[in-house]
This record gives C-alpha cells, structure tokens and sequence, in this order.
C-alpha cells in the first residue's frame, strides 16, 4: 500500500475504532434528487462511522428489489454521474456541518466507463471520496488497467468475497484490496435475511481465522442481509464491522419533505443502542 493511501479516512477509521463499525448504504438520488447531502449529513449527526453512497445505475444486477427500485426511481429523479459530483462538491469544507467520515462510492463498471475511469478517480479525489466498491470489476483487470490511478488520486479498491470464495482466492484478493474487505454473507443479492446457520458462521470463523492467524490483513466488514441490531451484533462476533443497506433504504422510502433526520435518526439509534 502506498504512503498516500495510509493516510486514507478509511484508513484512520480502523486503526482508530474502539467498537465495531457501522456503515450505512444509500442510493444517491433517492427518494428525491436533492436528498444526498441531506441524508450525509442526517447519517454523520446520527452517529454512522461511515457511508457507502450508490451511484445508480439501470442493471444492478447484486442488488435485491429493495435497491434496485431506489436505483430505478434515483435515474427516474435525473440523478446522473455528472449530477452526483456536483452535489459532492465543496462537502468536505463547507463552513457549516462539513462531511468528516470515510466515503466510498459503490456501483458498476459501465457507468465509470462511460463517464471515463480517469477522470471518474480525479472526480472522486476532488470531492474527498475514500473508496470504491465495483462488484463486476475483475480483480485481474483492475491490476492490470486500473490500479496506478487509483493510486494516484488516493483512492482504496474494495474487493467482495463470498462464502464459496476459495481461501487461496481470498488471500489474493485481500493482497488486491486495500481499505477493508467487503464480506458478502450470502451468495444472493443484497436485502435477504442473514441466518446464521452452520455454513454461514463456518464461513465467518474462516474468515476469524485467516485474519488473526494473519493471512488477511485488511479489516473485514460484513454485507447482505444486515438488518437490525440483532443482526449487526451477531455480524460484528467475525468482523470489525457491518454495513446496513436495503432496511436503510426501506427507512428512506418512508421520508418526506424535511423528515430526514426524524426518520433517520432512531434507524441508527436502534442499531447502536
């Protein structure tokens, strides 16, 4: 990892924490077009320790119904890539309430194309972005092609793993990764229930295991199907934290006008109490 990147928010958030970290997941755009800001800052008052921000997209296709249809309505607002960095801009020095926590923003690899991978990772260096997850990026191709400007603006890749994932195939993609690892619980996608039957805790003490024998050295964080505290705590036993995404969306659809932080606010409480 380079010295630029240590010196990362996300970097700072693990080596700081002193209780697991939760991560909370939004579609930017949704409910409405103007609403990322406010739910950054709604999410930063309530507590969060960091935000994954959704750049929508027409065919997510590890997304549940739950984030699709947030994806489906934030295109239907007009949310563009153009339009996100533009809200983004000046977040992270603005006199009042500056945006302080880690970043990083989650979605496909065609939109970046289209929009251009360079200037996609000096956009994100602009606006203070962290990281990025790309769940249909190839590792080999983000090793390749990719991975020098990721460097060059400072910005972490997150790799997803998986309970079928091979441990020799985790400890390559953990050596790719940098940030945290991106643990998805389940096979399926995103807004399932998590259950944690035999396979599933087998797969979390795997994962125990190869990080404090060593083997991964990346913190790891736990996705799909994280829902309530119950399941943010029961998360927490294997990981260094959770990442909570379709039940936040669910809280989201409910909101209305300046209701925001009424609505968002005992969500996180709920989790953190």
């Amino acid at each position: 990892m380079s010295a630029i990147l240590t010196q990362n928010r996300i970097n700072t958030l693990f080596s700081a924490r002193t209780s697991p970290v939760l991560s909370v997941y939004f579609t930017a755009g949704f409910p409405q077009l103007d609403s990322t800001i406010q739910i950054l800052s709604a999410l930063q008052g309530s507590g969060v320790d960091m935000i994954e921000i959704g750049m929508p997209f027409s065919d997510p296709v590890a997304d549940g119904e739950i984030i699709q249809e947030s994806s489906a309505q934030a295109l239907r607002n007009g949310m563009t890539m153009e339009m996100l960095f533009e809200q983004l801009r000046g977040i992270r020095t603005r006199s009042d309430n500056a945006i302080t926590m880690p970043l990083v923003l989650m979605g496909y690899v065609n939109p970046v194309l289209q929009f251009g991978v360079e200037r996609f990772c000096a956009s994100c260096a602009e606006v203070g972005i962290d990281g990025v997850i790309l769940p249909d990026l190839p590792p080999e191709v983000f090793v390749e092609e990719w991975k020098p400007m990721f460097e060059r603006y400072n910005l972490h890749h997150i790799l997803l793993i998986t309970p079928q994932t091979s441990a020799e195939r985790i400890a390559r993609i953990d050596e790719i990764s940098s940030g945290f690892l991106y643990a998805v619980s389940s096979a399926g996608t995103t807004g399932g229930a998590l259950a944690l039957d035999a396979a599933r805790m087998g797969y979390f003490e795997r994962l125990q295991h190869l990080k404090t024998t060593g083997k991964i050295r990346n913190p790891i964080m736990i996705g799909f199907g994280i829902r309530d505290k119950a399941s943010f705590d029961a998360a927490c036993q294997y990981a260094d934290g959770a990442i909570i995404g379709s039940a936040f969306i669910k809280t989201l659809a409910t909101v209305t006008g300046e209701d925001v932080m009424s609505a968002i606010h005992p969500f996180i409480s709920s989790l953190r109490t």
